[in-house]
């Protein structure tokens, strides 16, 4: 295997790798819509730096690097609206529910 060889295969692993580390977070946002623990400032620094990171990639040859920022940029886009969507839902649905079983 060439040293191009050994890099596609490390770059190929290490995205499914971090991907598959990022899923469950996504997952479980989806489900429970319960963004409260996640930063609203990180959220956005994210965002930003994946705007900016997007220069690089974009200027690259087409790989898995491609893949992965490609995964950051929807992955940290939908968390960020999620979390400025439903941060205030879920405290006031918890409110909702309180004043029910009162």
């Amino acid at each position: 295997m060439t040293g191009a060889g050994v890099a596609l295969l490390a770059g190929t692993v290490s995205t499914i790798l971090f991907a598959s580390s990022a899923l469950p977070m996504v997952i479980k946002a989806i489900r429970t819509r319960d963004l409260s623990s996640y930063s609203l400032a990180n959220l956005v620094l994210a965002n930003v730096g994946n705007a900016v990171h997007c220069i690089y990639v974009v200027h690259l040859p087409v790989g898995p690097i491609w893949a992965l920022h490609g995964f950051y940029v929807v992955s940290t886009g939908l968390m960020l609206l999620w979390c400025l969507r439903y941060r205030g839902a879920t405290s006031h649905d918890a409110l909702r529910n309180e004043r029910r079983l009162a």
